[in-house]
Parts: C-alpha cells; structure tokens; sequence
C-alpha cells in the first residue's frame, strides 16, 4: 500500500449530501491515492461522482451551507473542478459559489458553519460579503488560523490552541467542546479536516 501520511485528513477526499457523494480529486498529486479507500466505504451510502481531470477539488475548500455550496478558489482547487461540481449538484437544485481564498491552504482554514446562521470567520483570508446576509463571528486577531471549527448537531469542536475565539464563540451562545489538536495544526490541519461527517441513510 502507498504510504499516505496525510490520509487522516479524510474531508479532503470526498465531499457527502443528502442526496449525494462526490469523490474528489485532490490538488496534491501525492494525495490522489486516498480516493479509492473512501471510495469504497462511500458507495455503501450514496450514489458516487468522481472529479476527473483537469479538474482539481480537495473537500477542504467545499463549505455546505443548506442549498449553497460555497467553494474555494484555492491552489488545491481549481476552476475546472469546481465548474464539475456544479453540474454534477444541480440536478438536486444545489447552487455552486466559488469563493476567492487567500493566505491559507483552504476555504475551511478561512470560514466554517457554527449555527444555521452564523459563520466564524477569519476575514484577512476570505471576504465576508461573499457569504451574502449570513452573520459572522471573526476570529482573535492573534488566532488567525481559529476559523476551524466542526459543527455536530448544537456541539461546536474546536481546538484548545485558540482560546480567545472559543471564548468568542461561548459569547455567541454555542456549546463548545475543547479539544487537543496541535499536532494536526503543524500540518495545517484541523476539526473538520479528520471527518466526513453525514447521516448513514438521507
């Protein structure tokens, strides 16, 4: 089996609605190996779609926000992948955003759903008016990779190494469970990056 050091940042390999699974197709060439893991598990419970060359997608730049798919233009993600996604979503009425990223790795480094209607946010790597009328808290100025946070039911995960924006967040009235991850961080990982988070059957 081909070493895969990052495949514990499983998001990155497939992206899972209601109606739907998409397998990606990951920026870092080194990655491409995780699909067909994820690939197999994922047929069990969805009908699959692959991106396919030239198309680039890594799940980390796919942000769901009920019938809005916001994307990341990123340099793991291209134009091509993200036109894909759009055509294979709009069969199930899913609108496809692409969403300008900059000065980190995805769009989830940048923004995350915490609540129905609220976004945390970093807004010196994504602008918030792309987001339309969504309210937003925004991270510590000294947390700016704190935007990373894992919504479960009316939990949010959240790492322990921010804690000014977990204070943030509690402010805001959200449950936040605390949790050490500062190894992912070294690898520009975090929360959301070790799950695929869906309900078994839609």
């Amino acid at each position: 089996a081909p070493a895969l050091p990052d495949g514990v940042f499983v998001e990155d390999a497939a992206l899972v609605l209601d109606e739907v699974a998409i397998i990606t197709r990951p920026g870092a060439p080194s990655r491409r190996p995780e699909i067909e893991s994820i690939t197999t598990v994922l047929s069990a419970y969805r009908p699959l779609f692959a991106i396919q060359p030239p198309g680039t997608l890594d799940g980390g730049d796919v942000m769901a926000v009920g019938r809005k798919i916001y994307v990341g233009l990123s340099s793991r993600t291209n134009h091509e992948g993200i036109a894909q996604l759009e055509t294979h979503l709009s069969a199930w009425g899913y609108e496809v955003i692409p969403v300008p990223v900059t000065g980190c790795l995805h769009l989830k480094s940048a923004v995350t759903q915490v609540a129905d209607n609220l976004l945390l946010i970093n807004a010196r790597w994504v602008r918030p008016e792309c987001f339309g009328s969504i309210e937003t808290v925004t991270v510590a100025p000294s947390e700016p990779a704190g935007a990373n946070a894992l919504r479960i039911g009316t939990a949010v995960i959240y790492p322990t190494h921010h804690p000014e924006t977990a204070e943030r967040l509690e402010r805001a009235g959200l449950h936040v469970v605390r949790v050490p991850c500062t190894e992912l961080a070294k690898a520009e990982g975090g929360v959301t990056c070790c799950s695929v988070v869906f309900e078994a059957k839609a």
